[in-house]
């Protein structure tokens, strides 16, 4: 028996992952697998709610993403990798909840609506995409979880979680979940190369397995304070996309030179990313070399976590017979 808590995450299976998912969750998964029960899942259903007219190739996508994950340190000794898809109890408890839920509880997630303004060339009027909140409910208590790692405008998915979970409760007069609770992340702010949120479909990311050469030359041409044109012009690391990535990279020391630098027009934009660069491809050299291995290791992503996702379909199996009783089935 173990008294560690429990902790669920998952990523959808949509193409390279890149440094907004490491900063963003990886990095902090890397460190909550030595200290808590993890089960950390591939949600290739998911991937179907809004890709469901022209899917990506799933399959490949899943195993890049489990090779990203080894690359970076996560373990499937230490942690649960599971693949949605390879375990029908999530269907079942997706099913059994989408029976209790109120349709307007849905309609009001607020990344129901922000999708559906943002996706404007995709039809959303489908059932999954507005379910979908449900399947991520099914997702994370079929495996007990104590705590989800989010970030803050994410809160709400998981509230909403918390409320189903309760509704079920009240409705069946016995307790058969976990109650999940958010765990906040503490993400730091790293935008695209453009400035805006760093998205593959954006094109202004950098992949976890990007050449030097590649890192090199898409940081010189990453966008900067739009009103220096010149050397000689005065800048302000306050509004420059590039400033952000310091933050994040670069020491407090070489912080306050490039900020100096930057006011007092002494540096140009290049020295100023010359010192970015370095350190990107510090963090990035041992991911590219280990994903290496692994492209080769890993022929077949559901053969290589079988055991790994033997044992979530196990724990899975164990709540859905718990609904199956408390629900009379």
């Amino acid at each position: 028996m173990t008294n560690r808590k429990k902790v669920f995450s998952a990523m959808r299976p949509t193409g390279a992952l890149h440094l907004g998912h490491y900063f963003g969750a990886l990095q902090n998964w890397v460190k909550m697998q030595d200290d808590m029960d993890c089960v950390f899942g591939v949600a290739d259903w998911h991937a179907l709610t809004t890709n469901y007219a022209d899917p990506e190739d799933i399959k490949e996508n899943t195993r890049q993403l489990i090779i990203d994950w080894l690359s970076i340190g996560l373990d499937s000794n230490k942690a649960v990798f599971m693949i949605q898809s390879q375990n029908l109890a999530h269907a079942e408890l997706y099913l059994l909840l989408g029976m209790v839920t109120p349709i307007a509880w849905l309609e009001r997630t607020p990344s129901y609506k922000e999708m559906r303004a943002q996706l404007t060339d995709k039809n959303l009027d489908n059932y999954g995409f507005l379910g979908y909140p449900v399947l991520m409910t099914a997702d994370i208590i079929i495996y007990d979880s104590d705590y989800v790692p989010v970030g803050i405008d994410q809160v709400p998915h998981v509230e909403l979680s918390r409320e189903i979970v309760r509704h079920f409760h009240a409705l069946y007069k016995t307790e058969v979940f976990v109650e999940p609770q958010p765990i906040l992340t503490d993400v730091p702010k790293l935008p695209g190369l453009d400035g805006r949120k760093m998205s593959k479909s954006y094109g202004n990311s950098i992949a976890l397995g990007e050449s030097a050469d590649s890192i090199e030359q898409k940081l010189k041409r990453m966008v900067t304070d739009t009103n220096r044109i010149r050397k000689t012009d005065t800048g302000n690391p306050d509004v420059c996309p590039v400033f952000d990535w310091h933050k994040v990279f670069s020491t407090q020391d070489e912080r306050a030179e490039v900020c100096a630098g930057c006011r007092g027009a002494q540096i140009g934009c290049i020295d100023c990313k010359k010192i970015l660069i370095k350190h990107v491809e510090s963090l990035v050299a041992p991911i590219r070399e280990r994903r290496k291995r692994f492209e080769v290791e890993v022929k077949d992503a559901r053969e290589y976590i079988k055991t790994s996702q033997l044992r979530a379909n196990e724990m899975a199996e164990q709540v859905v017979e718990r609904v199956r009783q408390a629900i009379k089935i």
